[in-house]
């Protein structure tokens, strides 16, 4: 507020409004920063699946090199590929059903201040027989 128009209010108004004002920031949530979000599962959705296929074509081309192996006669290099596409799959279905690390939240971190699971000790009563 300009000091204009805290002389013409005076400052009763003044700190009505300032209070006012103090009032309604605190009460707005918190904002999340845009950089910190993860991305959108769709967008995890495609990634995942852009990796699955291109372990795939991987697996293909070992395929195709071990025909060319076995034609030209390079007995060596035919197990190696063979090892790749039958081991290119289970990693491919590992890899596209792995999803991105969760990100360290700042802030109310519950770490630390789980409560005691230690059983409280027996209180001492008095049992009176009749």
């Amino acid at each position: 507020m300009c000091e204009k128009c805290v002389r013409l209010v005076g400052p009763r108004l003044r700190q009505r409004w300032q209070d006012e004002v103090v009032r309604t920031r605190s009460a707005r949530p918190a904002v999340s920063v845009i950089t910190e979000a993860e991305p959108s599962q769709g967008e995890q959705l495609r990634t995942r699946q852009l990796r699955y296929l291109a372990m795939m074509g991987l697996r293909v081309v070992c395929l195709i090199g071990a025909a060319v192996a076995y034609s030209v006669h390079a007995t060596w290099l035919i197990p190696v590929l063979i090892v790749g596409m039958v081991a290119l799959p289970w990693m491919a279905v590992l890899i596209a059903n792995d999803r991105p690390p969760l990100k360290a939240r700042r802030g109310n971190s519950r770490r630390g201040t789980a409560p005691s699971r230690a059983l409280a000790a027996p209180v001492a009563t008095r049992v009176i027989d009749e």
